[in-house]
């Protein structure tokens, strides 16, 4: 398993447990907005285990605010990141999926996208281009390559929403998130589920969220 993310040296640990249980793992730094890092993921990937089952696109940022307030940098951060990031797992894995003859793209939606509410417009906005994305990309892939995964998850226990700079959205985020959140393991059953169906079998979407979220 080779997992990828800015802050590389949060991922030695993870390393640490898939290795001392057995496993092979490796840890990357990458920044999704920078598709030459996807490139070399990708190979170094290749190059330890010598091939790429499946991407899974994780990375997001949710700058919150209403439209009217402008905020004009988060809205680049957030299509940078959860947009254009995912394209470039994309164009970083293709290559290799159709080299191979098979792979799987996942990636990381949200129920935002299903539920639009104020606030998060710009936000779910992104995740609904990636969803469009993934459907288009399925139409282009009926050669039996290609299987393609949207995962939607709703309030889990992550940091996602600690980062959001207006207070009172990130603090009211933040108490949803304690009192309802589940934790991220249960999203990772999901992506579990949809990669070990046989390669004929395609689970095209996935929602994934708390029992009590409206």
């Amino acid at each position: 398993m080779a997992l990828g993310a800015r802050r590389a040296e949060r991922l030695d640990g993870i390393v640490a447990e898939i290795v001392e249980a057995g496993g092979r793992a490796i840890a990357c730094q990458v920044d999704v907005t920078s598709a030459p890092t996807l490139v070399d993921f990708v190979a170094r990937t290749v190059d330890v285990f010598g091939r790429l089952d499946v991407l899974v696109s994780n990375a997001g940022v949710s700058a919150l605010s209403p439209i009217m307030e402008l905020d004009t940098d988060g809205w680049s951060s957030m299509i940078d990141v959860n947009l254009r990031g995912v394209l470039n797992g994309i164009a970083a894995a293709m290559p290799v999926f159709h080299s191979q003859g098979r792979g799987h793209f996942v990636t990381t939606v949200s129920t935002s996208g299903i539920k639009i509410v104020p606030t998060q417009a710009v936000y779910a906005a992104t995740k609904n281009a990636v969803r469009t994305l993934m459907v288009g990309l399925r139409q282009e892939s009926t050669d039996g390559v290609l299987r393609t995964t949207s995962i939607s998850p709703g309030y889990i226990q992550t940091e996602l929403v600690d980062a959001i700079a207006d207070v009172r959205i990130r603090e009211a985020a933040q108490a949803s998130m304690a009192a309802i959140g589940i934790p991220a393991a249960a999203v990772a059953r999901a992506i579990a589920f949809a990669i070990e169906q046989p390669h004929d079998v395609e689970i095209g979407d996935l929602t994934i969220r708390p029992t009590r979220q409206g």
